[in-house]
């Protein structure tokens, strides 16, 4: 069929193709697209492919829709001009094969069909426009400039969400950075308080550090969160610091409390919990810090709260805080044996202890509490607890 594609019209500038000079006249910085034109009439597919090419396009050739897709699979092409009826594979069915791969790439379709239904249905299956036979030179140009710019403005758009998903990776890399900075001089800070607190309270001395190491082994063991076991730990940590609020003479008293100070003695609770609150990185730890002498019967205190009313932080404190002192010596005793612990919180799971933090507790071996001991009290002066929530569970 013979196409009208001779219409008038020259170059735009003498000596240079019709598609720079009509980019240099408009001012636009798209670059000269590659084409594949596709279609089974030769004389067709060589007139086509010769006026894109008097334009300055770059044109490649194919003679049906599997040839087409061969062209596309190796190349990268910002146009495709396809027939629809074709014997093999159709542009119908070309089309949807480069919409479901590349859907960037747009489609003109070209048909000699006069049934604008054929027409409307390509653009409802994804084609970008479509030419009816026969055309005019300056007709074809137009679509095929449409298209191009379509394709370019797709092609930025593309761009410049990678660039925008590349610019958010790297600030939230930074930012990461920073709040893991900013949390490590946090723990500094409250190991800085705790070692303040141990010299107020001699007695305890390494006993945060201690029975905060125990409570992140065992919650690890019970599956714990990781994010979780960050604020248990700090609350383990500072599980005593409402005791700088209390009087040294009944802190350091040597003997036995009376019934008053036993009660001032017992507000270190509600004031540490007060101490801490307000702090925002802080107000989960305050909850442990606040139920930690809470008992699972209900006989502990402040509140007397029972069970799963209580936090799941304090229940395995409770635990790993009793294990500590039972193995530390005291004034009025020396240490026990890490199997008499075993014994004694056994003995008193169901009312002192969550029974199924006692249950995770007796599977863990002796060895670990005593090399996490040995850690913290004896061979490495500056072991830090809180590392020990950036540690593999494989490790513990």
């Amino acid at each position: 069929m013979a196409l009208d594609l001779a219409g008038p019209g020259s170059p735009s500038r003498a000596g240079e193709s019709g598609a720079e000079g009509a980019l240099r006249a408009n001012g636009s910085s798209r670059k000269i697209g590659r084409i594949l034109v596709v279609d089974d009439e030769n004389q067709v597919r060589a007139m086509i492919g010769s006026t894109l090419e008097r334009h300055g396009y770059e044109v490649h050739l194919a003679s049906n829709g599997r040839e087409a897709l061969d062209f596309i699979s190796l190349n990268n092409f910002d146009l495709v001009l396809t027939d629809i009826v074709m014997q093999d594979v159709n542009g119908i069915a070309l089309l949807e094969r480069i919409h479901s791969q590349f859907p960037n790439l747009p489609v003109v379709m070209v048909t000699a069909i006069h049934d604008i239904s054929v027409a409307i249905d390509s653009m409802r299956r994804g084609a970008y426009d479509y030419l009816l036979k026969p055309f005019e030179r300056e007709h074809l140009m137009s679509t095929v400039n449409r298209a191009l710019d379509h394709k370019q403005i797709l092609d930025e758009s593309h761009n410049y969400q990678q660039s925008l998903e590349q610019m958010v990776r790297a600030r939230t890399e930074m930012l990461r950075h920073a709040m893991e900075d900013l949390e490590h001089s946090y723990d500094v800070t409250l190991e800085a308080l705790g070692d303040a607190l141990d010299l107020k309270d001699s007695e305890t001395e390494g006993h945060s550090k201690r029975v905060t190491a125990y409570t992140i082994a065992l919650a690890r063991a019970i599956g714990i969160p990781p994010g979780d076991i960050k604020v248990i730990a700090r609350g383990a940590f500072l599980h005593d610091v409402g005791k700088m609020a209390i009087p040294d003479e009944i802190l350091r008293k040597p003997g036995t409390l009376t019934m008053d100070e036993q009660s001032v003695m017992r507000e270190h609770c509600t004031r540490g919990y007060h101490m801490l609150r307000k702090i925002p990185f802080l107000a989960g730890a305050a909850e442990i810090v606040f139920c930690h002498q809470e008992h699972f019967d209900g006989s502990g205190y402040p509140s007397g709260i029972r069970g799963h009313e209580i936090p799941i932080g304090a229940r395995v404190f409770a635990v790993a805080d009793t294990l500590d002192a039972i193995t530390s010596d005291r004034p009025y005793r020396k240490a026990r044996s890490f199997d008499a612990a075993r014994e004694e919180i056994l003995r008193c799971s169901g009312t002192q202890f969550d029974p199924s933090v006692v249950e995770v507790f007796l599977k863990i071996p002796n060895e670990l509490w005593q090399e996490l001991r040995s850690e913290i009290s004896g061979q490495n002066k500056r072991f830090s607890t809180f590392q020990m929530t950036q540690s593999p569970a494989s490790e513990l």
